[in-house]
């Protein structure tokens, strides 16, 4: 299995941009590996959407975090990219977030300059600590891996907050603290985020997301502007919570679930996607039957 530093290398490289579908369980992960992507962005909007039914304003917690990767990691054997939030509190709460998240099999970890409890990078009210502070946590958490392998990507929500000069400003103090990736949340137009690739000579994340402030491109023309990984965090599940709906809808509506059996997976394909295959080899093969 390539390595993340070894992805981005790669793209970066070739002038590409690494598509990362988000994640919000281990199966949405096991269909990201399986349709070919290399790598998985686990979303941490997506698991307090999914797992607690709750927007995505920090509810989620350390320990929460480190489980849900460790379900996933243990799901698939592509690159993980975690969304550590803010690294759940200050500096010493950094070393500690990425120590337990690179244990349970992290490959890359996103951490931000928001105030804690955070929120998401496209909704209003939001609030940056001041720019040394997230320097310090930076240095903590770069001080706190145990492999060079795993990358730290640092992302800056001042654009929203501020100025999309202070965003940059603050970004090259991370990269300077050794951050490996930057990222720029929530640039309002094509011409900032050209500005931002063009700013930089390192890796960059552009995030797509579908109704907020960020125009989207495709990840052809985000390669053209610089950007090395390209972050589709939540779009599966929202296609996911559209069909669920429907589906309820419909069985609310008609009591039956024929009409929309062509939207289904098939039974085949539900146990394709959860590997019950593989699940039934290693019932043939630790049998006791033939040695009866």
């Amino acid at each position: 299995m390539a390595t993340m530093r070894s992805l981005i290398a790669s793209a970066r490289a070739d002038r590409r941009a690494v598509v990362l579908p988000g994640a919000y369980d281990a199966l949405s992960a096991r269909l990201i590996e399986a349709a070919g992507f290399p790598a998985v962005y686990v979303t941490g909007a997506g698991l307090a959407n999914s797992s607690l039914g709750a927007p995505d304003i920090g509810l989620v917690t350390v320990t929460e975090m480190r489980d849900h990767v460790a379900r996933i990691a243990d799901a698939v054997d592509v690159p993980l990219v975690v969304d550590a939030d803010t690294g759940f509190g200050n500096a010493i709460n950094m070393r500690r977030t990425v120590r337990l998240l690179e244990r349970a099999g992290a490959s890359a970890l996103q951490i931000e300059d928001q105030v804690f409890p955070k929120k998401c990078g496209h909704f209003a009210g939001k609030a940056v600590i001041p720019a040394d502070e997230m320097v310090q946590k930076i240095h903590a958490a770069v001080d706190a891996r145990d492999n060079e392998d795993l990358v730290l990507i640092a992302r800056t929500d001042a654009r929203a907050v501020s100025t999309l000069d202070e965003a940059l400003e603050r970004a090259d103090l991370y990269r300077q603290a050794g951050a490996d990736v930057l990222f720029v949340e929530a640039p309002e137009s094509e011409d900032e985020l050209r500005r931002i690739g063009a700013h930089f000579d390192v890796p960059l994340v552009a995030n797509m997301v579908e109704g907020g402030r960020t125009p989207l491109l495709s990840a052809e023309q985000l390669a053209e502007l610089g950007y090395s990984l390209v972050l589709f965090a939540n779009a599966a599940l929202r296609v996911s919570q559209r069909a669920m709906t429907e589906l309820l809808r419909e069985l609310s509506t008609s009591g039956s679930t024929n009409a929309l059996l062509g939207q289904m997976a098939t039974w085949d394909e539900r146990q394709e996607g959860v590997g019950k295959p593989f699940y039934d080899a290693l019932e043939a093969k630790y049998s006791t039957k033939d040695h009866a």
